[in-house]
């Protein structure tokens, strides 16, 4: 197999500069990535080996320039102060709290100082752990500099979890501090108090560090009781200035940056760990290579700090490449309206835009004539790019039109040229940092820029061996293996799934939990890393991500991927957004069901006009009926913006197991990652609603 998809590689990237450096990486990772380092990393030892393993059995436990020393924080920030002292590192604008200031590298350097000289009187000290939990504001950035400038280990937690999931973190990674805002603001009228589930976190834990220190917010500005560990922030500041710090130190590359917790789950999350140098390197060389920037450009990206999007790119990246990074708090819409993303884009003459479909999704609906759009200017735009979740092509081709300003017919390919691309790409929290999309900086002739493919994420990047193995039921289970591993045909629908070892910036383990890390990962298909999704690569090497495992519908013992049911139901004019999930059939197993919002009310019912969409592009095997077809105000996302599509399907499987008796309240709880608990009853009544309807036809 290795030798066919070599072949496969070599064929199909071969006159895209992006394949050639695919090509260079996979043949010759050693010299490829050891020059990486060394162009992009200031090392206080440099590496001379690559990279190293146990054994050849064990290449899930790769490590990276192993010989190399560093400091991430030496990097993102003193190695630029000799001639970009007064550069701008953060541009933070915050429509919530009207507040908008340009922090120079000099003023974060001194921040970020000041603030390790309150970790040091605290004795945080190398290998310590220290949890975040605030919201998007600079603070946030110098409390996540200031550990990795004394090698201790930051686990930042997405402002909003719930006093339990805060509890989950602390428990499983023992901070000897806990570093939280009073406050975060959803809107100019919606405060959420951080500092009341801190507390009540506190309640719970198991484990009880001895103290936590708030950020002061003059929008919730609370009495804090230092009996019980509380500590305020500018005042630990303004004691510890008289500090002396010893000289920075340097670490291996393999040290911990970081640990992310996966969001939340009714077990133990899983917290991934970065490590350092190797992240460094390959975050660096994205942002050249990928986003095609230069250091004196201005990165924004819309993710959360708490999401690994917000660690890689509001963060690290934009500052270990000496750019501009905008850290926005606020929202597409509502702070204060939909064109809140472009003045931001305007205001900073931002040249990477990055967001995720879900935000496109609510523009789409909430300013599709482009009212908003066209009072800004977005020229200094040269890349705009979503992750997250996939976007299906209705939605990439309206956004091509919205930011372009055009009335285009687009087909399934287009070149950009002299335009701004929009790219959709694709990764993980295990990944942090891209691992299919569409690189533009790896050429400046666009004739050396593959086109965009809407609905594919794009081609692999440097170092990663893609590979698609054929599904079988018999491993839809993470305990499940198989010693008959096959790729799949072009074309063909099958489990996406990484060659060992890894490329750098990959996770090196779970915190704490080496078996865990080994089962969900590696045992299932040995020799690879199991994503967890399913897509297909087609005969020209684009790669398409279509959903995780347990979205695939098992229709008549034909699998069909929830995301390509959804591409086809918003080509529906009147509808905004869509989830689809498996409605378990007597007869085929399973059978769509659509949750659909629309962005436009019809004169007539269009469940049938839907149904036959899918019928006449899916096939007739998908067997959307029009009956299972909902139309919802709303769905339920998370903070970052993701379907809660889980939490959908078991309300399904909830309303079937009950009926006829149905409960008033829904019998599923409101996940911790929600943005807004009070849409699970909205769901949970459409849900019972359908059911009730279907009963009496009987």
């Amino acid at each position: 197999m290795d030798a066919k998809l070599s072949a496969f590689n070599t064929n199909i990237n071969s006159k895209y500069s992006q394949g050639i450096v695919l090509r260079e990486s996979l043949q010759s990772p050693e010299r490829f990535w050891l020059d990486q380092a060394k162009k992009h990393i200031s090392w206080k030892v440099l590496p001379k080996i690559a990279y190293s393993y146990p054994s050849s059995t064990q290449k899930h436990l790769v490590k990276w320039f192993p010989d190399g020393l560093l400091n991430v924080c030496y990097n993102a920030l003193d190695r630029h102060l000799p001639e970009h002292h007064d550069k701008p590192a953060i541009i933070y604008k915050s429509p919530v709290s009207l507040t908008s200031q340009t922090i120079t590298y000099q003023h974060l350097y001194d921040s970020v100082i000041s603030f390790t000289k309150v970790l040091v009187k605290h004795n945080i000290s190398a290998g310590d752990t220290v949890l975040i939990y605030m919201p998007m504001i600079p603070q946030t950035i110098i409390a996540m500099l200031a550990c990795a400038r004394l090698g201790a280990i930051h686990s930042v937690v997405f402002g909003g979890f719930s006093a339990s999931e805060i509890a989950k973190r602390i428990d499983d990674c023992r901070p000897k501090v806990v570093l939280a805002a009073t406050c975060g603001i959803e809107s100019g009228s919606k405060i959420i108090k951080y500092k009341q589930f801190v507390d009540d976190a506190f309640k719970i834990v198991r484990f009880k560090p001895s103290v936590k220190i708030f950020y002061q917010r003059d929008m919730y500005y609370t009495p804090l009781d230092y009996s019980l560990g509380d500590r305020d922030w500018n005042l630990e500041v303004a004691n510890a200035s008289n500090i002396t710090l010893p000289p920075i130190d340097f670490f291996d590359s393999n040290h911990p940056l970081y640990i992310l917790y996966t969001s939340g789950t009714t077990s133990t999350p899983k917290g991934v760990l970065r490590p350092s140098g190797p992240h460094a390197v390959n975050l660096v060389f994205t942002m050249k290579y990928f986003f095609g920037l230069s250091s004196n450009q201005t990165m924004f990206c819309t993710s959360d700090l708490g999401w690994v999007v917000g660690h890689s790119y509001v963060c690290y990246a934009p500052l270990l490449f000496g750019a501009t990074s905008v850290l926005y708090e606020g929202k597409p819409v509502g702070t204060p309206d939909p064109g809140a993303f472009f003045k931001v884009i305007q205001d900073t003459k931002a040249n990477v835009f990055m967001t995720a479909p879900t935000a496109m999704m609510v523009l789409r609906r909430e300013d599709n004539n482009r009212t908003y759009r066209n009072k800004y200017d977005l020229s200094s735009i040269k890349g705009y790019f979503f992750a997250g979740e996939r976007c299906v092509p209705e939605i990439a081709k309206w956004w091509v039109n919205h930011t372009l300003n055009t009335n285009m017919v687009l087909d399934n390919q287009y070149n950009f040229g002299n335009d701004a691309y929009s790219i959709d790409h694709w990764w993980q929290t295990e990944s942090g940092s891209p691992i299919t999309g569409i690189c533009i900086g790896t050429s400046e002739n666009s004739n050396q820029i593959p086109s965009v493919r809407f609905g594919s994420a794009g081609m692999p990047l440097a170092g990663v061996d893609l590979r698609i193995l054929k599904s079988s039921d018999a491993l839809d289970t993470e305990s499940s293996t198989s010693n008959l591993i096959e790729e799949a045909d072009a074309g063909t629908v099958g489990n996406v799934v990484i060659k060992l070892p890894l490329p750098p910036g990959f996770f090196s383990g779970l915190w704490n939990d080496n078996k865990r890390f080994n089962e969900s990962y590696f045992t299932r298909f040995p020799g690879f890393y199991d994503t967890g999704d399913v897509g297909y690569i087609d005969k020209d090497g684009y790669v398409y991500i279509m959903s995780r495992d347990d979205d695939i519908i098992n229709v008549a013992a034909h699998r069909l991927s929830t995301s390509s049911i959804e591409e086809v139901v918003v080509k529906d004019k009147h509808v905004a957004e869509v989830c689809v999930i498996p409605k378990p059939h007597s007869i085929k197993g399973s059978v769509p069901m659509a949750f659909a919002v629309l962005n436009s009310q019809p004169a007539t019912d269009i469940t049938l006009n839907i149904s036959n969409l899918v019928r006449n592009q899916v096939g007739a095997i998908a067997s959307l009926y029009p009956q299972n077809i909902l139309f919802v105000s709303r769905l339920p996302k998370t903070r970052s913006g993701k379907i809660l599509r889980k939490t959908i399907r078991t309300m399904v499987a909830k309303a079937m197991e009950t009926a006829p008796n149905f409960s008033t309240l829904s019998p599923v709880p409101s996940p911790p990652t929600i943005d807004d608990p009070t849409i699970i009853q909205d769901i949970w009544k459409a849900v019972v609603a359908h059911y009730s309807e279907m009963s009496s036809k009987l």
